[in-house]
């Protein structure tokens, strides 16, 4: 595989400064209706799992397409140990979101259509300025990322148009069957063509401004938003029903009471 030169990227970027600004910018248009993925650090690239795995561990990119067929193929084999009823054998999609929801390292990239749950994800463990990437789904069935007839869903796409890794697109959208946390935090997926560039760099490089935003959520926006989300009931107790994420939410617990502000003891 050719190593690519860094493509300079074409997008707006917000610095949002202010919990009011944000929700100004998401609740008008042109941003209404976008996909949207919250990040607790704006300087990270849009890699998949599966593309952070491969480029930190220095694979060889002779072997990815390989190695990505592979670990899809133990899991298809192995899997039924563990859950009742598994995808069809040939419905790669819907056993790459089980795969992605248990944990493995995969091209799938978790959005929302929930600007609020986006921004969850981005100030809940932030220490500094984090990020929301947005993206337009009406935008990508055009130009250099058509995308249609490449849907996942689809038998023999997956292998035919993802694995090879030869084009430069993105498909967006949800598996036939959505599991509980996919359903609780309005998810969707972004899956690109190619694992060796980060998505804005897939998206960004174009003229058109229409399909990719970054809003920079600064970190003085961390305190007015995370008390908003908790009292909207956006926690990781709702946002992941399980045991697991009733645990994590306690985190927060220690940060805000109804009562008084523990960080002062002041009353509200």
């Amino acid at each position: 595989m050719a190593k690519r030169e860094p493509i300079r990227p074409v997008y707006p970027v917000f610095r949002v400064r202010s919990w009011g600004e944000f929700l100004k910018l998401i609740s008008e248009p042109p941003y209404a209706n976008w996909a949207y993925r919250g990040e607790r650090d704006e300087r990270w690239p849009l890699h998949t799992s599966l593309a952070r795995y491969l480029l930190n561990f220095r694979v060889d990119p002779r072997a990815w397409a390989r190695q990505e067929a592979r670990i899809l193929r133990v899991f298809k084999r192995k899997a039924h140990q563990f859950i009742p009823s598994p995808p069809e054998p040939d419905d790669d999609f819907q056993w790459l979101a089980l795969m992605q929801h248990h944990g493995a390292p995969t091209r799938l990239l978790d959005f929302t259509w929930s600007p609020y749950v986006a921004a969850f994800f981005a100030l809940e463990r932030s220490t500094t300025d984090g990020v929301i990437w947005a993206i337009n789904p009406f935008g990508l069935d055009s130009g250099a990322v058509k995308h249609s007839k490449m849907d996942p869903r689809l038998k023999g796409n997956f292998a035919r148009y993802f694995v090879t890794g030869k084009q430069r697109f993105l498909w967006l959208g949800e598996p036939h069957t959505m599991n509980r946390r996919l359903i609780a935090q309005s998810g969707t997926f972004v899956v690109p063509g190619v694992l060796d560039e980060p998505v804005e760099e897939i998206i960004g490089a174009s003229a058109q401004q229409d399909r990719l935003v970054k809003f920079v959520l600064t970190n003085a926006v961390r305190d007015a938003g995370m008390r908003e989300l908790y009292r909207m009931n956006i926690t990781y107790a709702t946002l992941f029903p399980d045991l697991d994420g009733l645990a994590k939410s306690l985190a927060y617990e220690l940060e805000f009471h109804w009562a008084y502000n523990p960080r002062t003891m002041e009353k509200y």
